[in-house]
Order: C-alpha cells, then structure tokens, then sequence
C-alpha cells in the first residue's frame, strides 16, 4: 500500500528564521550608509563654504581697487574784509626852515619837541654887512633925491626962459631929459633900499606855521648862507602832526573799493589793543606800473600828540570782494605739469581735476578766485595717482580752517552736511 507524503515547498531566505549573525551585518550596514551620507553632507558644506569666501574675496578684492578719499567743501569767504597794509606816519605839513639873508646866528628861541604857533619867533641872525649895505643904499637914495630936486627946479627955469626964447628948444629938452633921468635913479634907489631893507627883516626866522621843532641845526654863532646852499642849511625842521597823514599802497585787486571818506584806522605796536580811527582823504587815480598798487593818503586825528611821525603802523580798510571767492587748504592741491589742479568730486562718486586761480596765500589756507564754489566737493590729501573721471569711495573729512593772518578774513570751520557717499545727490555746479 502505497503512503502519501505531503509536499511542502522551500522557505524564501527572508521567511527563514533568523539567525544570530544576520542582525549584525543589517546595523553595520545602516551606520556605513549614514556615515557615508555624513561625510557627503560635510563635503558639500565645505564647498559651499569655499565658494562663498571667494566671492566675498573677489568683492573686496574689487571694493579695494575703488580708491577711498577725503573730502570736505571749500570755505566761502564774506563779501566785505579787512585788508592790512603796512604803512609809515607822515607829518600832514614838514617843512625845513633856511635863511633869507648872510650872518650869524645871534640867538634861538626854540629847540627840539617846542610847540609853536604860527609867526612866533624861532631865532634871530646878525648880519652886519647887510645893515651896512642898507645904510649906504638909504645915504646914495637921499643923494640921487637932492640931485632929482635940482634937476626939476632947473628943467622949470629954463622951460620959462624958452618961453622968451632966452634959450634954445635943444637946452630946454636936455634940462627936462636930466629930470626924467633923475627920476628913474631915484625910483630904482628906492628899490634897492626895499630890498635891502627886506634882507634886514630876513634876521628874524618865524613859524610860518604852527607845529612842532623836530630838528634844530644851528647854535649861537653859527655862520648862515641865504637860501640852501653851504654847509649849514636848515635852520630848523617844523612839523604839522595834527592830523598825522599816512600813506599806504593799495593793491590792484582792492583799488576798485578805495574812495575817499571810506573809514579806516591804525594799528600800532607800542599802543596794544588801541584803534587810531581815521578816513581815506583822496588817492592817485592811477595804478603804479612798476609795482601794481594804488597809492592812497589817509589821515588819523592826532589831538592828543601820540602819533609821531616816521613811526610805523598798519592800516585797516575795510573793502569790498569782487565775484565769489572761497579758500581751500593747501593739501587740497594737485601741483601737475599743466597747472596747479583741484580734484572735485561729482554725484556719481568720479573725480574731476577741476583747474583754478589762485589769489592770497595765507601759510595753511590758500584763497581761490576761479575754479570752484562753495558746493563743490574736493579732496584732501589727493594721490598723484588719481586720473579724470576716476571711480572713488568718498567719506566726509573732519577738517577745520587754520585762523587766516592779520588782515584777512578768518575763513570759518569747513563743516560739510552732505558729502556724496551719505546718499546726497548734490549736483556738482
């Protein structure tokens, strides 16, 4: 008898059961797959990373190759100033006094620093040789008048005895022509004795004005020549100090401003913080061609005497500017074969060499008459290396403008508010 055997098919590998080592190979080859997933994840990171830091190098290798500068804008200066020009004090009249006459000096009346008034007597001169002159001129007049009076009583005869014809025509016109002739010698014995008379009168030396002696030359016994020749010519030297006069020489680009009654005043050394108010009283009309100036006189009130002539000062006017003029400071300039230049900066953040015309230099500051305005931007410490129309990164600089000498304007701080990289879209004008 045939024993049937029921037929079971083969278990698949996953239906088998499970061994001890097959859980083990399954967890090594999950943590090799995270592993591996780790190490992909990292190695992208890294690149990412590396691609990054070479943009932002190429960045900044590329904002590095822009320039930076400083910029500040140019001080605007005010339309009316103070020029200060040196000057010497003068008096308002100086006059040397001489001699009219010969002699020697018989005595003097006043001596350096008198004031005097005008007329008084300065000194007296002995001259003996002009008196005897004048005496003998005074005794030939009285002869030439005795024989002027004989002469008319015998031109009146013989007219009379012409008359009778006692005489001829020829006698009488010759005793009339004797009379005319003595005349005219008595005439010119007149003239000579006011002349002499004249010369006597010159012994006394008057003020012709009233000032003060500055300089006496003569002492008693002294040998005078008339007028200015000889070794001793100035008796003495007088001087009018009220008003004190001062000249000053105005330059070419101020003279359009000088008028008379234009109001100036003084300043001397020795009177520290002390202001001599004075006025242009009048000036040349004219430019001096040797040295470009005009020449032009004010006068200074000098009551009180302590203005001296000779002395210097510096005189004080207030002028008006011409056009618009503004200051820089002088590490703002471009000193270049073509020219001095200015680099300005326009909104687009380019660079401009922007030529110009230099007026006063004052050490730290210079004053420009053409060639910028108070909007532009420029840029201190410029590299000789900027070009035109250059790209630059701009920041605003903390500059401030040195007071300016004696004499000119003080330019008031550089203080910008919108320089071109704070989003200020000031056009350049």
């Amino acid at each position: 008898m045939t024993q049937l055997v029921e037929y079971k098919p083969p278990l698949a590998e996953s239906d088998a059961p499970s061994q001890g080592p097959a859980p083990a190979s399954s967890h090594r080859t999950r943590t090799a797959a995270a592993v591996l997933l780790i190490l992909l994840a990292a190695g992208g990171f890294s690149v990412v990373r590396r691609f990054s830091e070479h943009r932002a190098l190429v960045v900044e290798t590329e904002k590095l190759a822009v320039p930076a500068v400083s910029v500040v804008k140019p001080s605007a200066e005010p339309s009316q100033e103070e020029l200060t020009l040196p000057a010497q004090l003068q008096a308002y009249v100086d006059s040397s006094i001489y001699a009219r006459t010969n002699g020697y000096v018989l005595r003097w009346y006043k001596d350096i620093g008198s004031h005097v008034r005008k007329g008084e007597l300065l000194a007296e001169i002995d001259t003996p040789e002009v008196d005897q002159e004048l005496s003998q001129a005074k005794a030939a007049r009285q002869q030439i008048a005795a024989q002027t009076e004989l002469a008319r009583t015998s031109a009146e005869r013989w007219l009379n005895l012409r008359k009778t014809d006692s005489v001829s025509q020829q006698e009488a016109d010759q005793q009339t022509s004797a009379y005319t002739q003595s005349q005219a010698n008595l005439a010119a014995a007149d003239a000579n004795v006011r002349r002499l008379e004249q010369l006597e009168s010159f012994k006394h030396i008057y003020a012709p004005f009233s000032g003060v002696i500055t300089r006496r030359n003569v002492d008693i016994g002294t040998l005078i020549n008339a007028g200015n020749g000889g070794a001793t010519q100035q008796l003495f030297f007088l001087a009018q100090t009220d008003p004190i006069r001062v000249y000053v020489n105005v330059p070419e680009s101020a003279a359009p401003s000088i008028r008379p009654g234009l109001a100036a005043y003084l300043d001397l050394t020795q009177f520290p913080g002390r202001k001599f108010q004075g006025k242009v009283v009048r000036t040349a009309e004219a430019i001096d061609p040797a040295t470009r100036t005009l020449l032009t006189e004010v006068d200074v009130p000098n009551k009180s005497g302590e203005l001296l002539p000779g002395g210097y000062a510096q005189v004080h006017l207030n002028v008006q500017i011409g056009g618009t003029r503004v200051q820089v400071p002088v590490n703002a300039l471009l000193f270049r074969s073509e020219g001095l230049r200015a680099v300005v900066i326009d909104q687009n953040h380019k660079t401009h060499l922007q030529a110009l015309t230099i007026g006063r230099d004052f050490g730290t500051s210079l004053e420009v008459l053409q060639g910028l305005t108070g909007n532009d931007w420029i840029v201190i410490n410029p590299p000789d290396s900027l070009e035109d129309n250059q790209q630059v990164n701009v920041k605003e600089a903390d500059v401030k403008f040195p007071v300016a000498p004696t004499g000119a304007p003080s330019p008031p701080a550089a203080a910008p508010a919108n320089p071109p990289n704070s989003g200020s879209k000031e056009p350049r004008k």
